[in-house]
This record gives structure tokens, C-alpha cells and sequence, in this order.
């Protein structure tokens, strides 16, 4: 039993001889040109689309981000300010810490 059957009747194969087509089933050139304004008309229109689809996406993805950082800056606004009071208040801290042994008259700062 042969596992493998050869290919269909209406498929050439490597023996064959395909002759081209005769005079009689030409194209239409007319047709031709139709079909191939159709597709350039497509392709403007998609470029068309896409050039208006890239604009709105990045206009409208631009707001939504510019959005999104304004929310999260005014969760965090509080916890800024709380940092930012207390890296002063250390670091004011420390310079005055630094400074009270160069005048020695002066009394010591109790913690």
C-alpha cells in the first residue's frame, strides 16, 4: 500500500510541460487599471486614517499622561512637604551642631 498518493490530477508537476495562456484569456487592461487605482486609492486613504489616528492618539495619550501626573503629584504633595521639612530641619540642625564649638562662650544646646 503506497502511504504517499501523488498529487492531484490538476496540479503540475516537475515532468509537465505548462504552456502560457492563449490570446483568447488575455486581461483586460482597462480592468487592470481599475484594480490598481482601487489599491492606490486604498492606500492613500489608509495613510490618510493612520496620519489622523496617530494625531488624535497622541494628543488624547499626551492629556491622559498629563492627567495621571497631576493626580499622583497631589497624592504625594503632602508627603513632599513632610519630607522636605524635615531634610531642612536636619540639615539646619546639623550646621548649627557644627558651628556651636566655634563659639566656645556660647551655651550648649540642650537635645
Amino acid at each position: 500500500m503506497n502511504r504517499f498518493p501523488g498529487p492531484p490530477a490538476h496540479v503540475p508537476t516537475l515532468t509537465d510541460i505548462v504552456h502560457p495562456t492563449s490570446s483568447r484569456e488575455t486581461v483586460d487592461e482597462g480592468a487592470v487599471a481599475e484594480m490598481a487605482a482601487a489599491t492606490d486609492l486604498q492606500a492613500l486613504m489608509a495613510q490618510r486614517v493612520l496620519r489622523h489616528i496617530d494625531s488624535v492618539l497622541d494628543k488624547r495619550l499626551h492629556e491622559a499622561t498629563e492627567q495621571l501626573i497631576r493626580a499622583h503629584l497631589q497624592s504625594l504633595l503632602p508627603q513632599l512637604l513632610d519630607e522636605i521639612e524635615r531634610v531642612v530641619r536636619e540639615s539646619v540642625s546639623q550646621g548649627f551642631e557644627r558651628e556651636v564649638p566655634a563659639f566656645p562662650g556660647q551655651p550648649k544646646r540642650q537635645k
